[in-house]
């Protein structure tokens, strides 16, 4: 059998005959419209370019969403992975990485763990993994053969990254990492494109009806059932119901794209919702409908630390959230917003419900929640926790 070539979008390399920076080669899944996407793009722009140079290995594909990166001189493979073990993809994977010769590989989650020790194989010197957050293969973190791979592959990683408290926690007594291999490091948000209205909120074009007045509920997120949003569209329901004549004010916005979206659509005309129900897809102007929101909902089973979340509260929002993963440690229940509990849509709709009948309430919470983002999860932070992560995987020498 032939062997497949690796896909590639070039990126033109800068001029000059200096000495590059050392390379670190991103291992994801799929580059897509994600919250751990996001966070790999916005480490790339951040970082000063002087330090590192960074190219992205997609095990599977990418999208137009690679245009987001800014820096020139980025590649992005494509190494079409098939379903499953896919042997050659490893062996295009090995090669790959001997031509390019970064001194990093940084993989995420458990789909680009096992490309690990291809990296050692392949000569890379620095090996770092994050955990980003749990599928809905292992809500709970408890599968034993996840377990057992991340402990068979450990030896060959030289930093975890958990981007939560809980996935830090979780990595030391369940996985049993050493504590000395563990550097958590929470996403961070900028601040200047994810931002509050310069004045009063206006309904997105497709919600808002012909006397204004309505309160916008929205969500972010791939339409798949770790992510939950049939939940929501229950939630909404029930809170439609629940407000009377008041509900027909109500509207629902769903960001995002994904396997669940033909089912959901039915759902929402079954319960005669279809008029109050937008599903606006893949969108590159994420920033400009949270804007146009009064209140955000993440319905997710699992999370690390949410992206969404923390970008809808740069934005202002108060927020409505499951308490799952690392979501605790990111929203205040009652002072940026509430936690409810997973799967449950009457709790949902209740909490909804405060929300749309006290906006005063909303718009407290949401400007609490931005001055906590400000405050905490902060681009620049973020970025320069990276680059010690790397400076230390780089040199071999312990960090602080």
């Amino acid at each position: 059998m032939p062997e497949k070539q690796v896909r590639d979008e070039r990126r033109a390399k800068p001029p000059g005959g200096t000495r590059e920076p050392p390379l670190v080669a991103h291992i994801v899944y799929r580059l897509d419209y994600g919250g751990l996407e996001n966070g790999l793009v916005n480490i790339i722009n951040r970082m000063p370019e002087g330090r590192y140079r960074h190219a992205i290995i997609c095990l599977t594909r990418y999208s137009d969403f690679r245009k987001r990166i800014k820096r020139p001189d980025v590649q992005v493979f494509a190494l079409d992975k098939r379903e499953g073990k896919d042997l050659l993809a490893y062996w295009r994977l090995w090669r790959l990485l001997r031509r390019l010769r970064p001194a990093i590989v940084h993989t995420r989650n458990l789909a680009a763990l096992d490309c690990v020790p291809v990296a050692f194989l392949a000569g890379v010197k620095g090996r770092v993994h994050g955990e980003h957050g749990r599928d809905i293969f292992d809500i709970d973190g408890q599968n034993k053969k996840y377990i057992l791979l991340r402990r068979l592959c450990a030896p060959f990683v030289h930093t975890f990254i958990p981007m939560s408290r809980d996935l830090e926690r979780w990595l030391e007594r369940t996985v049993r990492i050493g504590t000395g291999k563990i550097r958590q490091i929470y996403n961070g948000v900028d601040t200047d494109r994810f931002h509050p209205p310069a004045g009063a909120r206006e309904a997105p074009p497709d919600t808002a009806p012909a006397d204004g007045g309505t309160f916008v509920i929205g969500t972010v997120g791939r339409m798949e059932p770790v992510k939950d949003p049939g939940t929501l569209i229950d939630a909404f329901a029930i809170l439609v119901d629940a407000m009377g004549s008041a509900g027909a004010r109500l509207r629902l916005v769903l960001v995002g794209d994904g396997p669940l979206r033909p089912a959901l659509e039915q759902k929402v005309r079954d319960m005669g919702l279809a008029t109050q129900v937008w599903f606006a897809g893949a969108r590159n102007d994420v920033p400009a409908v949270l804007r146009r929101l009064d209140l955000f909902v993440l319905p997710s089973l699992a999370e690390g630390i949410s992206n969404t979340i923390l970008e809808a509260m740069a934005s202002g929002l108060p927020v409505v959230a499951t308490a799952v993963g690392g979501t605790p440690e990111i929203v205040s229940d009652g002072r940026t917003g509430t936690l409810v509990p997973p799967a449950d849509a009457g709790e949902m709709a209740r909490a909804m419900g405060r929300y749309a009948a006290d906006r005063d309430l909303a718009q407290r919470h949401g400007r609490e929640a931005r001055a906590r983002l400000e405050n905490e999860f902060s681009l620049s932070e973020m970025v320069n926790r990276y680059l010690a992560v790397y400076d230390a995987v780089s040199t071999r020498t312990p960090m602080n």
